[in-house]
């Protein structure tokens, strides 16, 4: 399976950096490219490409507009990893809320590039977890409130869901929470995908945020 990539930056060299590092795999193509968000989802809807590498900062429109828009309009959207020169900072905060699944710091080695694109793709473990601590600990409580407590009550998550949710967070993928609870890797799956439905989140990435904010999980 070739993973089809999109590259959404206003900075040419940094596309340019990206399809190299990119398209030396070969089970990687990347389809096409823009210069801002306000391009993304015709192109999305034209290429429909697996993953969108996109830029968090652009001056038309922005990474969070452009994942929002995404969402928002496309039947069957792709992964979206947001693309940024900074870790800690409120934008990409604000992106993995809107829906994006993960992010990528421009600084990465192009072995960090290649394993973040795969790893959005497949979708069964988190990107960078204890970075999306840290910014769930610098922007989660501001952002979370009484409204989230409530959703994950109302969600009435079993037990062993829970615990799924808990291993989620730390970063583990279904094989390693098959392991730590000494299951299969199906039930798992299963546990995962229950676990979104009840939380009504997209993916993994938006269903550990909910977690955070709602208190189920400290970021400390």
């Amino acid at each position: 399976m070739v993973i089809k990539v999109l590259l959404v930056d206003d900075e040419p060299l940094v596309r340019a950096g990206l399809r190299a590092v990119l398209e030396a795999q070969p089970d990687i193509e990347v389809v096409g490219e823009a210069a801002d968000g306000a391009a993304v989802v015709p192109l999305v809807r034209s290429l429909r490409p697996d993953v969108v590498a996109m830029d968090v900062r652009m001056p038309l429109m922005d990474g969070i507009e452009a994942t929002s828009a995404v969402l928002r309009t496309v039947d069957t959207p792709p992964k979206i990893l947001v693309v940024t020169t900074f870790e800690n900072d409120e934008y990409v905060y604000g992106a993995l809320r809107a829906g994006a699944d993960g992010f990528l710091l421009k600084r990465a080695r192009p072995a960090e590039i290649v394993h973040a694109v795969r790893l959005v793709a497949e979708g069964d473990s988190l990107l960078f977890p204890a970075a999306v601590r840290e910014l769930a600990a610098a922007y989660g409580q501001e952002r979370g409130s009484t409204e989230a407590r409530e959703a994950l009550a109302r969600a009435g998550l079993t037990d062993r869901e829970e615990d799924v949710l808990r291993l989620m967070a730390r970063g583990l993928s279904n094989a390693e929470i098959a392991a730590r609870l000494v299951v299969g890797t199906e039930t798992v799956k299963s546990h995962v995908s229950s676990v979104l439905a009840k939380l009504g989140a997209r993916d993994r990435t938006q269903a550990v945020i909910a977690a955070y904010e709602s208190g189920f999980v400290s970021p400390a």
